[in-house]
C-alpha cells in the first residue's frame, strides 16, 4: 500500500517511522519545514515526497495538521486524490473538520473518516517523533452512514499493524465533548497551575506529583488555541464544572472543615478507583 501523510511533526512523523519501521507500506511525506522533509528522507521515515505526482497513487493518505490547516488542504488537493482512496485526518477536535471536509470527499468520490490517535508527547516535532508513540494506544475513527464495512476493516488491520491496541469508534460531537475533559482540560489546568510564583521557587520541593501536573505545560499555543477554540462549548462546560468542585475544597479549607473536607478527598479516590485505569 501506499501511504501519504501531511504534515511530518510529532503525529505525522511518528506515523510516518512506524509504517516504516512496522510494515512494508511505502511512504511519501510533505511538510512546509524543509529541514523537517530532509530529515525525515535521510532517517528513512519516507520514501519520497507527497506531490502531484505521488499523491495520486496513494491509496491512503492521513492528514496531520491543525484542524484548518488540514480542511484547506485538502479542499486544495481534493482533485488529486484517487477516487479509491480512503483520507484520515488526525485532528484532535472532530465537529469543525468533518463537517468540512466530508462533503469534499463526497463530491470527489474518495473515501473520508475522521480519526484521533490518542497519544502524544509534551515536545513536538519531526525531531520528537518516534516509532513507538502509537504502541499501545487507541486509534479513535468517526465513521458516518457512507463509511462500509470494508474500508473500517483495511483501516483497523492498517492501524493495528502500526502499532494501536485497538480501534475506537465515535461519533464527531463524543469525540469532542468528551477529549475536552479528557485532554483539553488537562493542558487548561497544568497551564493555570505552573502561573504560581512558587512554581519558580519549588526547586528541591518538587517530585512525581508536580512534574505529572506541570508535564502538558510544554504545550504548542498555537495549536492548542486553535483547538480549544474549535471546541470550546464542552470545554467552558468543563471547566465550570472543575472550578465548581474546587471552590468546594476552598471553602472547607477556608471554614477549617475537617469532616467536609475529608468527605470531599474520600469522593474523589473512589470516583478515581470506580473509573479504572489510567
Amino acid at each position: 500500500m501506499k501511504v501519504g501523510i501531511v504534515g511530518l511533526g510529532l503525529m505525522g512523523g511518528s506515523m510516518a517511522k512506524s509504517i516504516k519501521n512496522r510494515t512494508g507500506h511505502t511512504v511519501y511525506g510533505i511538510d512546509l519545514d524543509q529541514e523537517t522533509m530532509i530529515l525525515a528522507r535521510i532517517c528513512g521515515a519516507i520514501d519520497g515526497p507527497l506531490d502531484g505526482e505521488t499523491l495520486p497513487r496513494c491509496d491512503l493518505v492521513l492528514v496531520a495538521i491543525r484542524p484548518q490547516a488540514a480542511v484547506d488542504w485538502v479542499r486544495e488537493h481534493a482533485p488529486q486524490i484517487a477516487r479509491s482512496a480512503i483520507l484520515v485526518d488526525l485532528c484532535g477536535v472532530k465537529r469543525v473538520v468533518v463537517e468540512q471536509i466530508a462533503p469534499i470527499a463526497e463530491e470527489h468520490g474518495f473515501a473520508y473518516i475522521g480519526g484521533h490517535p490518542m497519544a502524544g508527547r509534551e515536545r513536538g516535532g519531526f525531531t520528537a517523533s518516534t516509532d513507538d508513540l502509537y504502541v499501545g494506544a487507541s486509534m479513535i475513527l468517526t465513521p458516518d452512514k457512507r463509511t462500509d464495512m470494508k474500508l473500517l476493516e483495511t483501516l483497523q488491520a492498517f492501524f493495528l499493524d502500526v502499532g494501536f491496541a485497538k480501534l475506537t469508534f465515535s461519533q464527531p460531537e463524543e469525540h469532542d465533548r468528551i477529549i475536552a475533559f479528557t485532554s483539553q482540560l488537562a493542558h487548561i489546568v497544568s497551564s493555570a497551575y505552573v502561573k504560581s510564583p512558587e512554581a519558580q521557587r519549588r526547586r528541591g520541593f518538587s517530585a512525581g506529583s508536580f512534574k505529572d501536573m506541570t508535564r502538558v505545560a510544554r504545550l504548542d499555543e498555537d495549536m492548542w488555541t486553535e483547538l480549544f477554540l474549535d471546541d470550546a462549548d464542552f470545554l467552558t462546560h468543563e471547566l465550570a464544572v472543575l472550578i465548581g468542585h474546587l471552590e468546594e475544597y476552598q471553602s472547607a479549607l477556608r471554614d477549617r472543615d475537617a469532616q467536609r473536607l475529608h468527605d470531599l478527598l474520600k469522593e474523589g479516590r473512589e470516583l478515581k478507583a470506580s473509573a479504572g485505569g489510567n
